[in-house]
């Protein structure tokens, strides 16, 4: 372990010391995570994670490392091994390999439904006199005007008419 993580290594545990979670990976468990492992193609977190459990499992075929062993061999925290043991133990084997998913975007959609239909409608329209064809940005400035919505980037436009079946803003159909 390097210089640098020593002390904090000693603080972490003295906290950890004690199991309180306690891993037992069944046969099939086991055998999935040192596939995955063995595979070695999946982010490097959940190899890490992997690699706490197989250590710290404490089944007849596990090594039954303390928190302070596998931290050291794997050149991480106790504190992390203490986490990955309590997530195994409350949630199992998928809440510790997988990442939670958001319940909601961290950014609320600007076109949903009706806005959408109403910028789609707009775009299918003639576009204003003495141009050929709606830009992004005339579309942008023209959905605010109509109230549309508040505010729209000329990127935000453009996605959402790239999810329509053919473009609505170009001649080309390529």
């Amino acid at each position: 372990m390097t210089d640098s993580l020593l002390p904090r290594f000693e603080a972490t545990e003295a906290r950890v010391s004690k199991k309180r979670y306690v891993v037992k990976l069944s046969a099939g468990e086991r055998q999935q995570v040192e596939e995955l492992i063995r595979k070695g193609k999946s982010p490097a977190k959940k190899q890490l994670k992997a690699r706490i459990l197989l250590r710290a499992d404490e089944s007849p075929l596990g090594p039954k490392w303390s928190d302070a062993k596998i931290s050291e061999a794997l050149g991480t925290y106790p504190i992390r091994c203490a986490r990955v043991r309590r997530q195994f133990a409350q949630r199992g084997i998928d809440a510790v390999l997988e990442r939670k998913q958001r319940a909601t975007p961290p950014v609320p959609p600007i076109f949903e439904g009706e806005k959408e239909a109403k910028l789609i409608a707009l775009a299918c329209s003639q576009p204003p006199e003495g141009r050929a064809r709606w830009t992004l940005r005339l579309l942008e400035r023209k959905a605010v005007e109509l109230n549309i919505v508040d505010h729209a980037s000329d990127n935000t436009i453009g996605r959402v008419l790239k999810k329509t079946r053919s473009s609505l803003i170009s001649n080309s159909h390529g």
